[in-house]
């Protein structure tokens, strides 16, 4: 069997609510669970359980209070919570791939550059996959030379998704990829998975529809198991 390619030892989150006199919500705790190369691990429980945090944390936008999150890479495991902003930012650019529920806008630059961008190839190269991915996920190709500002939050999904799938990274986390997405795009979200499955990445998603879980997953991690039932207030 091969090494994982991610390893989460009791890793656990709350935040701190200053607004309502310090009170620490915490998120998830003591969450443990590894993904071997070439599998997609789903993120199960309800709306509130932490499996946004969780990914968060994974790509290093969420500080970890406490616990491991390892992701290996050419030169051994790296511990994203440990790790220094400088080395997080190379696991971005070579290792972790990330597709959120949201896509962060650069203003007056064409949707066809913006995904290009995220291509780790030569210009034309990556310019030619940006194309490929854009007609895949079925982005207007009148919409391509416009900045996706003004797009709908659906076309606007889509683009994400192709910023995230443009370069071939072997850890892959999505957030809720499919949401706005209609049956087609779902499916054609669905293909671009089972490619990179199919490549070797290692994958850890949220998905809300039932299907998609059933049809995707190796393995399921009830995050609600790890999530506090409680609050506690500190301080003043």
């Amino acid at each position: 069997m091969a090494e994982p390619a991610i390893i989460l030892e009791n890793v656990s989150k709350s935040f701190v609510l200053h607004l309502m006199g310090g009170t620490r919500l915490d998120i998830v705790r003591d969450v443990s669970f590894a993904v071997p190369p070439a599998s997609c691990t789903v993120l199960g429980g309800p709306s509130g359980a932490g499996k946004s945090s969780l990914i968060k944390m994974i790509y290093g936008n969420y500080r970890v209070d406490s616990g491991r999150i390892c992701v290996r890479t050419g030169d051994g495991m790296v511990d994203i919570a440990a790790a220094a902003p400088r080395t997080i930012l190379r696991l971005r650019q070579r290792t972790i791939g990330y597709v959120s529920q949201f896509l962060r806008v650069i203003p007056r630059v064409s949707a066809l550059d913006i995904v290009a961008s995220h291509g780790l190839g030569e210009a034309d190269v990556n310019r030619d996959r940006a194309v490929a991915l854009l007609r895949h996920l079925s982005v207007p190709e009148r919409l391509w030379a416009l900045p996706p500002a003004t797009f709908s939050g659906g076309e606007q999904q889509r683009v994400n998704i192709a910023c995230g799938f443009m370069a071939e990274k072997p850890v892959l986390l999505l957030d809720e990829p499919t949401a706005s997405l209609d049956q087609r795009n779902r499916e054609a979200v669905v293909e671009l998975i089972e490619q990179r499955k199919a490549a070797g990445s290692a994958i850890i998603a949220i998905f809300h529809d039932q299907s998609l879980r059933d049809r995707l997953a190796d393995d399921v991690i009830d995050v609600a198991r790890h999530a506090a039932v409680s609050v506690s207030a500190h301080g003043g």
